[in-house]
């Protein structure tokens, strides 16, 4: 409760002493914006991708890699019903389906979608373009706690209330998968990371719940808040304890104020029954996982669109910061990280990146891991 209490507190100082007028901050992602786009029946395109860089400190040579190359395709069937595909290559050999959803809008505040959908919580997740985030790769706390990029087949709602400045979003998943072919899946290194089933023949035991409100009704700032209600899945419904509850909290809030950037997020994970879960597969996983990071960032304007943007950010995650049973922590999955760094904004949707990433964990005595990271960021 201390760290959540903290976290609420960062929000709530962000607040302070602005009560602007209220204007419309709602960032859209790749989906959103296709949809937007699409103004007449037919189809509309469109695309990111992320070239990396990256060595580590002493190293003498460093690694290459197209991350991602992602292409999007929007239909529109009418004004009221639409789709969505999203294909990403991942280091070129790597096929993934990442969005597939029809959407039908009732009315101007109120939508119905079904298929395979981003889940919302904390920030990057639903908005993980490359050229919406600063440094060359997305925060390690939507890497191991959230996990990014998390993606389930489901249903469901979302709109906005205009009066209230709120988007709402209401949908039920299928969950993470726990143990499929006989194999147990997470773990304490990485959560519950190895668990998405991402769309691909995924089993349903049992239905999750999740849902964000975000408030957007002060200028330059929004806000969220994010939950997440469950199981994992099974293959075998007849092996107890093949199962885990899950209850995931988000808070995140993002404020603008001319060239000055502020992002903070926190998330809290419960996981229930861990205990008989890692004594039927011989895993590691805890029971509760939390993470946090805060981010500033000052632009200087140059010739046009062109702009450039020192970063600093400091994360802190924790995938084992509660164990059950005589499950003793591993120090080292508690970690924390400095990153700062340059973003060059070379037109809208184009950027190059730099920065140097530093890595600590709670072992005593342990060195400090170190790496430059550079890179390209594209989106249109």
């Amino acid at each position: 409760m201390k760290k959540i209490t903290i976290a609420v507190s960062v929000i709530l100082i962000s607040l302070t002493g602005y009560s602007q007028t209220k204007t419309n901050n709602l960032q859209q992602n790749s989906g959103q914006r296709i949809l937007g786009n699409v103004t007449t029946s037919g189809v509309t395109i469109g695309g990111y991708a992320q070239v990396d860089y990256n060595e580590p400190d002493g190293s003498t040579s460093g690694d290459l890699d197209v991350h991602r190359l992602v292409m999007l395709l929007g239909y529109k069937f009418n004004d009221k019903v639409s789709f969505l595909t999203e294909i990403e290559y991942e280091h070129v050999k790597e096929v993934f389906v990442e969005q597939a959803y029809i959407s039908y809008k009732v009315n101007s505040n109120f939508n119905v979608l079904a298929g395979l959908m981003l889940v919302p919580m904390g920030i990057i997740n639903e908005y993980h373009e490359p050229t919406t985030y600063y440094g060359v790769e997305r925060p390690n706390v939507d890497k191991y706690i959230v996990p990014t990029t998390w993606r389930e087949i489901g249903v469901g709602i979302n709109g906005n209330i205009y009066n209230a400045s709120i988007k709402y979003q209401f949908y039920v998943f299928n969950g993470f998968s726990s143990y499929k072919d006989g194999v147990g899946l997470l773990r304490g290194v990485d959560g519950l990371r190895k668990g998405r089933q991402k769309g691909a023949e995924s089993n349903v035991s049992s239905p999750n719940f999740s849902t964000k409100i975000d408030y957007y009704g002060i200028q330059g700032l929004r806000l969220g808040l994010s939950g997440y209600f469950g199981r994992s899945q099974t293959d075998d419904t007849t092996i107890e304890d093949s199962t885990v509850g899950i209850t995931m909290i988000g808070l995140d809030a993002r404020y603008r104020y001319q060239n000055f950037e502020f992002r903070s997020q926190y998330i809290y994970t419960k996981l229930s029954d861990t205990e008989q879960y890692n004594t039927l597969i011989g895993s590691d996983l805890g029971s509760e996982m939390n993470g946090f990071y805060g981010e500033v960032a000052y632009s200087f304007n140059l010739k046009g669109v062109e702009k450039i943007t020192p970063f600093l950010r400091y994360e802190k995650y924790n995938t084992q910061a509660k164990t059950a049973g005589s499950l003793v922590k591993n120090l080292a999955n508690d970690k924390n990280e400095l990153v700062f760094g340059l973003n060059y904004k070379v037109a809208n949707g184009a950027a190059f990146k730099a920065d140097y990433q530093l890595v600590n964990n709670a072992i005593s005595g342990s060195e400090t891991s170190k790496q430059f990271n550079a890179g390209i960021a594209i989106w249109f």
